[in-house]
């Protein structure tokens, strides 16, 4: 038996425009509950939410089962910890903060085994092999991994065309928060000038064939990003859409 069909991957190489959802309350059960409200796909976050390898192990398993496909975001592009997300099951991972052609490369090399990478080989002991279950996992799972790199600061962008001409990034996603605290307008992602930056950006990746990331809760944005050629489009965060329902219902009772 071979490594699982990565369906996020095979969708996105189809030209498929797939809508997810931000994981960042670092719960099993509400990802379990996320995981049926029908989003393409869940991004459980490990850079900004409080998330390490074992809550995001549990929620990978409870998101499996369910028709959304599940991400891994890594706090950083450590091989170490690429390897571990990777043995754990997850099978998407998205890595923040790539700044050039050479860190993108180091990260596409973390999560290939050798010749192609530098992915070590436990496999036996991993959940990502079914524990042993799949006895040909090691000759399969290169090509089961979706790799999606972050893309968000003027480095980046400068490097964008090199890190778009590497096999093996399957997406590019823009970080406008970050961005636009590089580009000098912290807090102020609308800036025009951000803007323009990411409009530029998702444009360059949609001509490269292959697929552009964004993440918004404004709606006309997001339509703007997918008219630029935005196809993995993030469209709510948990958290947000929690706190969110909750104050307002505050509002309604307490103090109005």
């Amino acid at each position: 038996m071979s490594a699982p069909l990565n369906r996020l991957k095979h969708r996105l190489a189809a030209g498929d425009t797939l809508y997810g959802c931000w994981l960042g309350m670092a719960d099993p059960y509400a990802a379990e509950m996320a995981a049926s409200c029908g989003f393409d796909w869940l991004l459980i976050d490990g850079e900004h939410a409080p998330n390490d390898l074992r809550s995001s192990l549990a929620q990978l398993a409870v998101i499996e089962p369910s028709p959304s496909l599940p991400i891994v975001r890594l706090r950083d592009d450590n091989p170490a910890r690429i390897k571990q997300m990777l043995d754990a099951g997850a099978q998407s991972l998205l890595i923040p903060m790539i700044e050039s052609a050479e860190q993108a490369r180091r990260a596409v090399a973390a999560t290939r085994y050798p010749p192609e990478g530098i992915r070590g080989v436990g496999s036996s002991l991993a959940r990502a092999s079914r524990f042993s279950a799949l006895p040909d996992y090691l000759l399969t799972a290169n090509e089961q991994i979706c790799l999606i790199l972050q893309v968000e600061s003027r480095a980046g962008l400068a490097a964008l065309d090199d890190i778009l001409a590497l096999p093996g990034v399957d997406c590019v996603f823009i970080g406008p928060a970050d961005l636009a605290a590089d580009m000098g307008h912290l807090g102020d992602a609308s800036h025009p000038e951000v803007r323009a930056a990411i409009m530029d950006a998702i444009r360059r990746i949609a001509a490269s064939g292959k697929a552009a990331g964004v993440l918004s809760t404004e709606d006309p944005f997001l339509a703007e990003c997918m008219r630029a050629g935005a196809r993995f489009v993030g469209v709510g965060i948990d958290v947000l859409a929690y706190v969110g329902a909750l104050r307002a219902r505050a509002r309604q009772f307490v103090g109005g």
